[in-house]
This record gives C-alpha cells, structure tokens and sequence, in this order.
C-alpha cells in the first residue's frame, strides 16, 4: 500500500517536471478571473453550480457556449433547453439554482473583503447548488488559492495513499475539513499552495489540468 510520504514524493516529481509549467499557467488563468467583474464572477459560479455529478470538461463546454449573458438573461426555458442540447445530465434542477442564484449576481461585491472560510460559509448558505466541494471550486477558479477542492477523484487518491481510511458514500462538512486539514499538511510539506496542489492531484487521477 502507498503512503503519505510515497504521494509528497510523486508531487515534488512532477513539480520538477513539465507539468509545472502548465499548473502555473492555469493559476495565473485564476487569478486574472479574480481581477475581472461581477459578472464573469457570476459566470464562474453557474459553472461551479453545472459541475456537480457532472464532469468538468462537459460544463466547460457549456460555459463557453451560454456564455456571461446567457446566464444572466437568458429565460428559465430557453437556458433549460440549452443546457438539454448540451447535454447537461441535470438541466431542470441546475437551472433553477441559477435562476435562484441571479439574486447574487453581484458575488464578487458580496463576498470579495471576506477571507476563504468566511466567502465559503455565505456561499454554501446563500446559493442553492452550491455545497462544500463546489464552493471551494468557485472560490480557487476566482483566485484563492487556500482552499481544497475535495471530489471523489482526490478522495480516491487520498485513499489510495492512506490519507483516509476509506471512501466515504457522502461527505459531510466534518470530513470534508478533516480531509483539508490533512491536505494543506501535504501542501506545506511539498511547498505549494492547495490550489496548486489541487491541479496536481486531479492530474494523477485523470491524467488531465482544467479548472
């Protein structure tokens, strides 16, 4: 069985290889997000809403095909129908948290004096959709760089190098803390932020960097 120490030392590998040059790149991608507006805030956060039960590369695409506006203006039934030809796997659901969400169009505003945990927390109270996982997705995409992005595939690899005893069927905010905690002790020990750790681990589990 791997170890702790056996994945701090795969990290520090491919921080020494190529990978780290498009890991930058794409923390460099966040941070300008972080320096634009409400709106492509928002934007982010629909994406961030898309994204749970649903792969990153499909939302992705759907992003960039209903783009700013249509988040903020298309209709519930024409943004619905949109995200049916897309192929979103949930369109009904996921289009009323962001119909529900419009409310907050101006998130950046809201929440951009707060700290990470504190825009965490108002977020995973005030936007439907929008749990542990896919609050901390936002908050990294727009440039925080202090927070885990905890899915299923960094459990797996966390349980496969013993940083967890097991998966488990759902995650609790308990947990999900736990399992950061243990994650900014391998961030510190590696020398990177969570959010550059993060692009790292999804890279071992998927062989691929999105945001």
């Amino acid at each position: 069985m791997h170890t702790p120490d056996d994945l701090a030392k795969k990290v520090k590998h491919l921080i020494n290889s190529g990978l780290k040059k498009t890991v930058d790149k794409k923390i460099w991608e966040f941070e300008e997000l972080g320096q634009k507006g409400n709106n492509e805030w928002f934007s982010e956060l629909c994406f961030c809403i898309l994204t749970a039960n649903c792969s990153a590369k499909s939302c992705i695409k759907i992003q960039e095909v209903v783009g700013v506006e249509g988040f903020l203006r298309d209709s519930e039934d024409k943004l619905t129908a949109r995200l049916k030809g897309l192929g979103h796997r949930f369109p009904n659901t996921r289009v009323k948290y962001i119909m529900d969400a419009r409310k907050h169009w101006d998130v950046k505003d809201i929440i951009k004096e707060r700290n990470s945990r504190s825009a965490r927390r108002w977020l995973i109270e005030h936007i439907k959709g929008i749990g542990w996982k896919e609050s901390s997705h936002f908050l990294r995409n727009v440039g925080y760089k202090d927070v885990a992005i905890i899915d299923r595939h960094i459990l797996w690899l966390m349980d496969e190098y013993g940083l967890i005893e097991r998966v488990p069927k759902s995650v609790n905010r308990r947990f999900y803390l736990e399992c950061e905690q243990k994650l900014e002790k391998l961030a510190e020990k590696v020398g990177l932020t969570l959010a550059e750790l993060d692009l790292y681990l999804w890279w071992m589990k998927t062989g691929k960097v999105l945001k």
